[in-house]
């Protein structure tokens, strides 16, 4: 296959570079909580918890700040993944062995990386604890522990993913399921699902719909495929110049979308799906299919659902102008995990990390910052510059009827 490198390391890794860059946020000042010793056993001066995009970005910035030897990173995993190469994985673009590399590769040099996984956080008392039974404390904490999957609370999954013509660009154990139904497919149902939940980049349930529609055109099947978005959600998209861009390619296309449908059983073995009608609760509705794809329901890690650092619903409670949480002031969110108003994607991250930065920076001289908002404009929330750079990109790589012949060669 040939890579496409033009989307894998071209414009979204220069916009990635160029929101690192962003962000004078600043905050109003508040007494730091302490309770934990500052010669506590295994304490850091600066404790990240999650090792993927904000995790990694934000140890870096911290090093800076407070030397490598004073910060460290709780992550499990072996591995870290770069997760918007799985759309292309799915389409069978890139191979899923180039999503990801060792996370000891991608732990900034000097931090220390503690491979356990966080069971308990303790913010009264300035600590953490591990799933190894080690408590770590700290002076100034970040969570940027990510988004939870919940394949589990539709009905036949994660299981129903044993049988073929059923796959979901989600998770690296599902990803090239997707592309393997797709080659599959004959004639029939291809369906691409939106959850009645928050999600992380929210355009990529559309954009491997996208794809697909460009694969069926190129291997002669489009003419025997009924491609159906069905989305929990009552719009296309968020933002009308950019939903008005996309209903241009769903006309253009002859794709068929159905709004406040949400999936909520896989019949995997007789390759039926069940959508409930958000607008009539308990209406009912089986489309059989012959391709699926799954994007999961998501929330908040288990872990910060009861933990003091969540709000009523579990994400990380933080002000929206300065990403400080709003009774901890020692305590700071970043990324998936919080319930900043702004889009969950790595594009998003690299915004908030340089007003992060900035809020700990002032935080940590116990300066009296004022909130200015990012680049000058009145609040984060107006940020949605991520979710509209993607589907962008995604409506220009669609616009031309020779995309698989130039990028995906067999």
């Amino acid at each position: 296959m040939t890579p496409l490198a033009t989307v894998a390391s071209g414009p979204r890794t220069r916009l990635f570079a160029c929101f690192l860059r962003l962000g004078t946020q600043q905050v109003s000042p508040l007494q730091l909580h302490t309770g934990t010793s500052l010669a506590a056993k295994n304490h850091y001066e600066v404790l990240v918890l999650g090792g993927g995009s904000g995790g990694v970005t934000m140890a870096a910035r911290m090093k800076r700040r407070v030397g490598a030897e004073n910060v460290a990173i709780v992550e499990p995993s072996e591995r870290h993944f770069y997760q918007p190469i799985w759309t292309l994985v799915g389409a069978g673009i890139k191979q899923l062995s180039s999503s990801g590399r060792p996370t000891a590769s991608v732990i900034p040099s000097g931090v220390e990386w503690i491979k356990a996984r966080v069971v308990d956080l303790d913010p009264d008392k300035n600590c953490i604890h591990t799933d190894n039974g080690k408590e770590i404390s700290y002076r100034y904490l970040i969570v940027a522990l990510g988004i939870q999957l919940d394949y589990e609370k539709i009905k036949g999954l994660p299981e129903g993913f044993d049988h073929p013509k059923i796959g979901s660009n989600y998770s690296f154990k599902t990803v090239e399921k997707t592309w393997k139904a797709l080659q599959d497919f004959k004639e029939g149902n291809a369906i691409f699902t939106f959850p009645n939940t928050p999600i992380k980049c929210a355009g990529a349930p559309q954009k491997i719909m996208y794809l697909s529609e460009a694969y069926f055109r190129k291997t002669g099947k489009r003419s025997k495929a009924n491609i159906i978005f069905n989305t929990s959600l009552g719009a296309i998209f968020g933002v009308k110049k950019y939903a008005d861009a996309l209903q241009e390619i769903i006309r253009e296309r002859n794709l068929t979308v159905n709004y406040k449908q949400n999936l909520i059983e896989v019949r995997a073995d007789k390759q039926e799906a069940v959508f409930e009608n958000l607008d009539k609760p308990g209406e009912t509705q089986v489309i059989s299919y012959e391709m699926l794809h799954v994007t999961p329901p998501m929330s908040p890690p288990d872990v910060l659902k009861t933990s003091p650092v969540a709000d009523a619903v579990g994400w990380v409670d933080v002000d929206k102008d300065t990403l400080q949480h709003k009774r901890y002031p020692n305590v700071f969110g970043i990324g998936d995990c919080t319930n900043l108003p702004t889009s969950k994607t790595a594009a998003a991250i690299a915004a908030q990390s340089g007003i992060l930065d900035r809020t700990i920076s002032l935080v940590m001289k116990n300066q009296t910052p004022t909130k200015k908002g990012l680049l000058g404009r009145p609040s984060l929330s107006a940020e949605v510059v991520p979710s509209g750079y993607e589907l962008r990109m995604a409506r220009s790589l669609l616009s031309s009827d020779d995309f698989w012949t130039r990028n995906h060669s067999r």
